[in-house]
C-alpha cells in the first residue's frame, strides 16, 4: 500500500503540495481537481518521479527518497501524452524495453511481449513504428509497455486527455478490467463511475475524500464558487 506522510513540495518557492497525508489502499482510486491544484505533482510523487521537499512516500518498507528503483518496479506510471513514452523504433521493441532490466530470459521476454500485444490488439502492429499509431493505439501501447512489467499499482495521469470519445471509452474499459490497483488522475468525471474512492484536490491539498458521487458534487460546487 502506498502511504504519504506530511508531503510538502514547492516549485520556485511556490507550494504545490501542502502537508498531504494519505493511505491509498482501495482497488480503484480517482483524483480530481482544477488545473494547478497539484494533481500531476502528486501523481509523480507516487513512484518517485518527484521526491517531495518534506515528508515521505512509502510502499511497505521502501520509500521514494531512498528506494526509487524498487518502487518504480511496483508502481507503473502512464503519462497523459503517450508519445512521451514511445522511445523505441517499433511497437514490440517499445514493450520489450521495460523488461530488459528484470533479469528475464529471452524466451520469457518474447512470451510476455507477445501476450500483452495480443491482449491490447497491437499484435498486428508489432513491427510498426509506435509514433505512426492512432491516438488510441498509442495510449494502449503506453499502457502495454507499463503493464508488461507486471506492476502492483498503475498510476495514470490524465490518460484520456488527448483522446476522442471512442478511444476514451476504450481506455476506460482497459483500466476497468485490470487486476492491479489503479490510481487515476483525471478531468473526465465519467471515468470515475464504479471507483471505490475519489479525492478532490485544491491549492495543493486534499479537500475531500469519499465515494465518487459525493466527490464529484463537492468538486462541482467548488468550481461553481470560483
Amino acid at each position: 500500500m502506498l502511504r504519504l506522510e506530511e508531503v510538502h513540495h514547492s516549485y520556485d518557492g511556490r507550494p504545490v503540495l501542502r502537508e498531504i497525508t494519505l493511505e491509498l489502499a482501495q482497488h480503484r482510486i480517482g483524483v480530481i481537481g482544477a488545473n494547478g491544484s497539484g494533481k500531476s505533482t502528486l501523481a509523480r510523487t507516487l513512484n518517485g518521479l518527484v521526491v517531495p521537499d518534506k515528508g515521505s512516500v512509502t510502499m511497505g518498507e521502501w520509500d521514494t527518497r531512498r528506494h526509487a528503483r524498487h518502487i518504480r518496479r511496483r508502481v507503473g506510471f502512464v503519462f497523459s501524452d503517450a508519445a512521451n513514452q514511445i522511445i523505441m523504433p517499433t511497437v514490440a521493441e517499445d514493450v520489450e524495453i521495460g523488461l530488459r532490466s528484470l533479469g528475464l530470459g529471452r524466451e520469457e521476454i518474447e512470451r510476455r511481449v507477445e501476450a500483452v500485444l495480443t491482449r491490447y490488439g497491437l499484435d498486428g502492429h508489432r513491427d510498426h513504428p509506435g509514433h505512426l499509431l492512432s491516438g488510441g493505439q498509442k495510449q494502449l501501447l503506453a499502457l502495454a509497455s507499463v503493464l508488461v512489467t507486471e506492476p502492483e499499482v498503475l498510476v495514470c495521469d490524465e490518460p484520456t486527455t488527448l483522446l476522442d470519445l471512442r478511444n476514451t471509452r476504450m481506455v476506460h474499459r482497459v483500466l476497468e478490467g485490470l487486476e492491479q490497483q489503479v490510481i487515476l488522475f483525471t478531468h473526465d468525471l465519467d471515468l470515475l463511475d464504479g471507483f471505490d474512492r475519489v479525492l478532490v484536490m485544491d491549492a495543493g491539498r486534499v479537500v475531500f475524500d469519499g465515494v465518487p458521487g459525493d466527490a464529484v458534487e463537492h468538486y462541482t460546487e467548488l468550481m461553481d464558487g470560483r
